[in-house]
């Protein structure tokens, strides 16, 4: 764990665009909570939670990103708030 952070920074500077999740902690078997930085938008959100969970069949428990049909994955997060996805399957 203490090379996750350092490496997460190092691919963000690598792939850039997007700012990397600050905290993470896992709830429970179907959801994820973590903590996002200035910059990070709902395009890195969803990718990180489909990929932490397993599924693309997700969502946020407060809406703060949902799928568009033909624009992708869509929101306003804000930087230093905790947000949680949880998979439906």
């Amino acid at each position: 764990m203490k090379y996750y952070i350092p490496f997460m920074l190092f691919l963000s500077s690598v792939f850039g665009k997007e700012n990397i999740c600050v905290n993470k902690n896992i709830i429970s078997n179907s959801c994820v909570t973590f903590t996002v930085s200035q910059g990070t938008g709902c395009a890195w959100m969803c990718n990180y939670c489909a990929n932490q969970l397993g599924t693309d069949n997700y969502y946020f428990t407060d809406n703060v990103c949902t799928y568009q049909q033909g624009v992708g994955c869509v929101g306003n997060p804000y930087a230093g708030k905790s947000y949680t996805c949880c998979s439906l399957s």
